[in-house]
């Protein structure tokens, strides 16, 4: 029954999209001064915001102090008018914990830490309008924050969220698609070498669907990839331009 609310016969979705369209990607880089690095990202009407500070040196316990790399610390939060419910989450609530754990591995896969051996990076997301796909639009926002900072990455790191209705794979869910009942998974990928930072399921997953869902998810990481190198090549010509006297 949910697969056919979610895509009609037409092939299009309740949003207007056909199956593998990505949502619209609006960003902006530099939006935080007081932090060595930030971005705004909007992705659909999800839309969030992430600063990064560093790299410091280690604050708090000295025994986290790794000698040969950089500390990733990263914390994940929701604004409490984030969604229509309206309901306070403390930073340390089981999904935030959660959420923050997996950004962490996420960028520990992606940002060169040994570079900056004993030192700290730390990486704050928040969302500020929760529409669906969460993880991978806070992904998308932190890769612009860690690049505005100037802290050299192997690759962009890019997410997306892949959802399977009436066998057909529907790319950058929507929270209607996410709360729909749909078998989904979202993928964070080093796009030019392919090289998968994190995969995250929330619900069983027929081992049938998932070849196709990894196939979709890592060509519509693909496609984030192009769109944030953009906002990047934007941020950069805006930056280099001669200012006028």
């Amino acid at each position: 029954m949910a697969g056919m609310e979610l895509l009609s016969d037409q092939g299009y979705r309740q949003d207007g999209r056909k199956a593998t369209e990505l949502r619209k990607v609006q960003a902006r880089m530099g939006v935080f001064a007081q932090a060595d690095g930030s971005a705004y990202l909007e992705q659909g009407n999800t839309k969030v915001l992430a600063v990064v500070y560093g790299p410091h040196e280690m604050r708090g316990s000295r025994g986290r102090t790794l000698h040969d790399r950089a500390v990733i610390n990263c914390q994940y939060s929701m604004a409490t008018f984030s969604t229509s419910e309206r309901k306070r989450r403390p930073h340390g609530d089981r999904k935030s914990t959660e959420m923050s754990l997996h950004l962490k591995q996420t960028f520990e896969a992606a940002v060169m830490t040994r570079l900056y051996p004993r030192s700290q990076i730390d990486i704050y997301v928040k969302i500020l309008q929760s529409d669906g796909g969460n993880y991978s639009v806070c992904v998308n926002a932190a890769t612009l924050a860690v690049m505005d900072a100037g802290i050299p990455m192997r690759d962009y790191v890019c997410a997306c969220a892949v959802g399977f209705v009436d066998e057909t794979p529907l790319a950058d869910l929507s929270y209607v698609e996410e709360s729909g009942g749909v078998s989904s998974l979202a993928l964070a990928l080093l796009p030019r070498g392919g090289q998968i930072a994190l995969v995250q399921m929330d619900a069983r997953l027929h081992q049938d669907h998932l070849e196709t869902l990894m196939e979709a998810a890592m060509t519509a990481c693909k496609g984030v990839s192009k769109v944030l190198d953009e906002v990047v090549r934007h941020h950069l010509r805006e930056a280099s331009a001669p200012t006028g006297e």
